[in-house]
């Protein structure tokens, strides 16, 4: 039993009026209403993929894990169990504020809150209208992209993803972080996407580096690195991932050190999948002009 795809993130940031203008001018979701005091928004005919609520952290405060029924979620609680990982059962007023029909909190072993759930709410009556030109994301049976974890220690933490919750590890990338310090990223799948969440001892105060999402044509990349761009964002050029091989950019968010990474056309996997060593980050581009543009 494993967890199937990621579902949704939450943000706490210290300027949420920076973040409604960015999520939705510069990246182009759909502002979707409120939860409490949490603003939503939209990327799919789900009624949300990404809160983002007042707070002091400026980072992720939750990432939402999905299964696909109460069973489902049963058999995660038995394995939290034996492997003695402490978890509490939402109550119906966190059920109705993240729109599931049932979910169990917990922790990793380094304090990012998760939320293990089934049952999120379906819009279709309401179509997705995007708020910037982009024609949509691949969410689907692949979730809501991916997010890179920063922890202190690789080990533990792998062992937590990978033989608690059911992540697969799909390849490791040596990223040279200095003339004499490399940081092995490790990239961890639950579906077809070649990664939904990675790990890696970045050097970073921060619960994550970047979140990433994926559009569904080149054009989008394009057009959205055009907006950034404009919008003085951008922190690396495009480029082409040696691993998962996406098409893609970065550019900062409204909380310092988080940035968000909008690409397009990685390959997914399969049974047939090998686990193998790179020691690039990309084949071609992804050049960093941080504090140039």
């Amino acid at each position: 039993m494993s967890i199937e795809r990621l579902g949704y993130l939450g943000f706490a940031v210290k300027d949420v009026p920076a973040w409604d203008y960015f999520l939705t001018q510069n990246v182009g979701l759909m502002a979707a209403g409120a939860a409490g005091d949490a603003a939503l928004y939209r990327a799919d005919q789900r009624a949300w993929r990404i809160a983002v609520q007042p707070g002091e952290l400026d980072d992720l405060a939750y990432a939402g894990l999905e299964v696909d029924d109460a069973a489902a979620l049963e058999r995660m609680a038995d394995k939290l169990r034996q492997a003695g990982v402490a978890f509490t059962r939402g109550d119906e007023a966190l059920m109705q504020q993240r729109k599931v029909m049932g979910l169990l909190c917990l922790q990793d072993p380094f304090g990012l809150p998760l939320e293990i759930y089934y049952g999120p709410a379906e819009t279709f009556d309401q179509p997705f209208l995007p708020s910037a030109p982009v024609s949509g994301f691949v969410t689907g049976d692949q979730g809501i992209g991916h997010f890179v974890r920063c922890v202190p220690d690789t080990a533990k933490a792998m062992a937590f993803y990978t033989e608690v919750l059911g992540f697969v590890l799909s390849d490791i990338i040596d990223i040279q972080m200095g003339p004499e310090m490399s940081v092995p990223a490790h990239f961890l799948h639950c579906n077809g996407r070649h990664h939904t969440i990675a790990l890696a001892a970045f050097p970073i105060p921060k619960r994550i580096h970047h979140f990433m999402l994926q559009a569904n044509t080149i054009d989008d990349v394009g057009y959205a690195f055009d907006r950034l761009d404009a919008a003085g964002r951008i922190t690396s050029l495009l480029g082409r991932h040696t691993n998962d091989h996406t098409i893609s950019f970065y550019a900062d968010t409204p909380s310092p050190m988080i940035e968000v990474e909008f690409g397009w056309g990685p390959r997914t996997v399969d049974s047939s999948w090998t686990v193998v060593r790179h020691n690039r980050t990309a084949m071609w581009g992804h050049k960093s002009v941080r504090g140039q543009r």
